[in-house]
């Protein structure tokens, strides 16, 4: 535990360190003491979107004579929990990149409440409202939900090539980032059925089934999201599971017969950028885009989006993001995807 820097201007001292490492609970749970001066929230979990303002509840019933109030969020891949802000009911100091962009509501004295604006997808997690009150500190545990959408993700050479580094590292690049074990399972819950096995945040593998079949290992196996488990980071090779959310932009489709080159300059020449494979996902469930035309994207895959399924956009049963794989970037031809923040 690294020591907090002395605040003399902001009497916040005596504080935990910015940084805590935690460990996994084991055994049974004690009895959890009930609170005294905390109110438990009406819902543990608030939903938001990429971009917009949440605001996490966190109210007191009772001021006690010298308190602190200290905002984190747990990171749990690390085993940490990180510092966001801090306050003694008078003055506050923030830390981090999260910090920057967050500050306290204070409607009243009793509101403790942390406003985050401009989500980003590195913002969904837990958090926790802590009142530091001498030896009767006490807590309150939030959940920061994001509505997006899951896509599984491989690269042109093929399946299972990604660690996880380069899992999360390629994630990102597309303007996503690697899904947790929820959304994967609440993508599951909507239809995500797949075969390959991908890397989530987490560190753990796994692969979402609905419909058994033997080449997805066996018709005897229930439905679900199959687990590989703990796997080595470094060696062990998978594909990806991606999450995304909204963006602040649109996604919009150029029509012509272009090899990727030609694709890309298409869009600059409309003053965009040819867009990444989760803006594209982003477009298909935030905008409802929907076209029956293939056309390339930043990764040079080619993939449409289909909102409303007909028979002549291929047969697609469901709504989904379809793909016609990695083809050749000189030779075939196809229209192009363009992402523009105008």
């Amino acid at each position: 535990m690294h020591p907090l820097p002395v605040l003399a201007s902001l009497c916040l001292f005596s504080l935990p360190g910015i940084l805590m490492i935690y460990q996994r609970p084991t055994g049974n749970p004690a009895t959890p003491v009930p609170l005294q001066y905390l109110l438990e929230p009406m819902s543990n979990i608030v939903h938001t979107q990429r971009g917009a303002t949440a605001t996490l509840p966190c109210f007191l019933r009772a001021l006690p004579q010298n308190y602190k109030v200290r905002w984190s969020k747990v990171e749990p891949a690390e085993y940490m929990e990180v510092a966001i802000l801090i306050t003694n009911g008078v003055h506050h100091k923030a830390y981090g990149p999260l910090g920057s962009r967050a500050h306290l509501r204070r409607r009243h004295h009793y509101d403790a409440s942390l406003t985050i604006s401009n989500v980003v997808l590195d913002d969904e997690g837990r958090y926790r409202c802590q009142l530091i009150n001498g030896l009767e500190d006490e807590s309150i545990s939030l959940v920061l939900q994001l509505d997006g959408v899951v896509f599984p993700y491989q690269t042109s050479h093929g399946r299972y090539r990604f660690n996880y580094f380069e899992a999360k590292k390629t994630c990102q690049e597309q303007d996503s980032r690697l899904a947790t074990y929820g959304q994967l399972y609440k993508a599951w819950t909507e239809g995500l059925d797949w075969c390959n096995a991908g890397w989530i945040l987490e560190g753990t593998v796994h692969y979402p089934i609905i419909n058994s079949r033997e080449p997805c290992g066996g018709r005897l196996l229930l439905p679900g999201v199959r687990t590989y488990g703990n796997k080595d980071k470094l060696k062990d090779r998978f594909d990806a599971f991606c999450f995304t959310s909204a963006v602040k932009g649109r996604v919009y489709f150029i029509r012509g017969h272009l090899n990727f080159k030609e694709a890309a300059q298409a869009c600059r020449n409309d003053g965009a950028t040819i867009a990444k494979v989760g803006q594209l996902f982003a477009a298909w469930k935030f905008s409802q885009l929907d076209r029956c035309d293939g056309g390339w994207l930043d990764d040079g895959s080619v993939r449409y989006p289909i909102t409303t399924p007909r028979a002549h956009c291929g047969g697609v049963p469901d709504p989904s993001v379809r793909s016609f794989g990695f083809p050749s970037k000189l030779r075939k031809k196809y229209g192009v995807y363009c992402f523009s923040v105008k």
